[in-house]
């Protein structure tokens, strides 16, 4: 079975910070820990709002 791997480990921290951001930007209530009680239109908003950020990070970088 496949499972997702950082390719930087020490990433994870931050990975898991922004996922949280982006769920409150979106207005989704994340836990600590398991959350496969969500929907999948709200785990889709919150992957959709973290694409969208790093698009915006990049334009700004790349002007």
């Amino acid at each position: 079975m496949a499972r997702n791997q950082y390719v930087v480990p020490e990433a994870k921290d931050a990975m898991n910070r922004f996922k949280m951001e982006a769920a409150t930007d979106v207005g989704v209530n994340l836990k600590a820990g398991y959350n496969g009680d969500l929907t999948a239109r709200q785990a889709g908003s919150i992957g959709g709002q973290m694409v969208k950020k790093m698009i915006e990070s990049y334009e700004r970088g790349h002007k």
